[in-house]
């Protein structure tokens, strides 16, 4: 989504918003592909001061494997990001601001990277999930296993023998 900023740049105390919906169904992480349903973006352009501010609020479905567990889960996702914009830069290694030469902007792929760039390195499917049994792999979050939970290391072993 192309975002045409003339006026805001050009006009103290514009502001110009738009929402739309991003398709990142294709988007693959880690062989899965977690986006089922398009991403509600508003974006809003604010000029304070001939300062040009970008305020995100992304809403989404993200769908994954728990991590601990296994079992698949959806999980409703809201993040919201904020940019300054410049219409040049002087130096290439200013990451503070994002330059618009022509006064647009691809909104898509500073959508994409945010979204991307903030996504939980652990997925769970809860924060206190219980994940599998160690020995026989039943979700523990269903029900306790029949495992004897009493756990002998081995190099103790031989002791065991001396108290039967």
């Amino acid at each position: 989504m192309l975002f045409e900023l003339k006026n805001v740049f050009q006009n103290e105390g514009e502001e110009k918003q738009i929402n739309y919906k991003l398709d990142m169904a294709d988007i693959n992480i880690d062989g899965v592909y977690p986006f089922k349903t398009p991403v509600d973006v508003i974006v809003t352009a604010k000029n304070r001061a001939s300062l040009i501010t970008l305020y995100f609020e992304l809403c989404f479905e993200y769908t994954r494997n728990c991590d601990r567990c296994g079992e698949e889960y959806t999980k409703r996702m809201n993040m919201k990001f904020v940019h300054k914009l410049a219409q040049t830069l002087a130096d290439d290694g200013n990451d503070e601001y994002i330059e618009t030469p022509d006064f647009t902007l691809e909104l898509d792929d500073v959508v994409i990277s945010d979204i991307l760039l903030s996504l939980p390195s652990k997925n769970l499917c809860r924060e206190d999930c219980k994940g599998l049994c160690q020995n026989c792999g039943q979700n523990l979050n269903n029900g306790e296993c029949s495992c004897d939970k009493r756990q002998i290391d081995p190099r103790l072993e031989i002791l065991k023998q001396f108290m039967n």
